[in-house]
């Protein structure tokens, strides 16, 4: 779907102008050339969003609270994220329950970031697994030497 552009000036110079691109869009991306660009939708669009979000979540929570359904994810997953055949079966498991979490994190929380680090960091764990070289190097015993108290990040 293409979604029309419109320069940050633009908004300041013809708001009225773009408002309306914006109604008819339902969304419009902004540019900025000092900061982060921005996205204009309109209210009832935002709503459809999260209605999509909610929907999606919860249908997702309730498909891996059954045998069939959990099958079914388990299935699809390899086509959503082909990596996940680097990791074990336990780890499939631990990715979808992160994922569900997180899910319900972005629809009951707003809390976005959270989804795409679960996916980020499970799809760095499949990459260091996919290479015999680094995973063995990875998962070496450190020596039993103490090197410090560790301090949270």
């Amino acid at each position: 779907m293409s979604v029309p552009t419109v320069s940050f000036s633009d908004l300041s110079k013809s708001s009225k102008k773009v408002a309306e691109v914006v109604e008819r869009a339902q969304r419009v991306h902004v540019t900025r050339r000092d900061g982060e660009d921005l996205y204009l939708t309109t209210e009832h669009h935002d709503r459809q969003r999260e209605e999509t979000a909610d929907v999606t979540a919860r249908l997702f929570a309730a498909l891996i609270n059954n045998d069939e359904g959990a099958r079914a994810v388990l299935l699809a997953l390899p086509e959503v994220f082909p990596w996940t055949r680097h990791l074990s079966a336990e780890e499939v498991r631990e990715f979808v329950v992160d994922l569900v979490d997180a899910t319900r994190d972005a629809v009951e929380l707003d809390v976005h970031s959270t989804l795409h680090r679960v996916v980020v960091e499970w799809r760095a764990t499949a990459r260091i697994l996919a290479d015999p070289d680094l995973a063995a190097q990875l998962t070496t015993p450190l020596p039993d030497e103490d090197h410090g108290e560790v301090f949270a990040p």
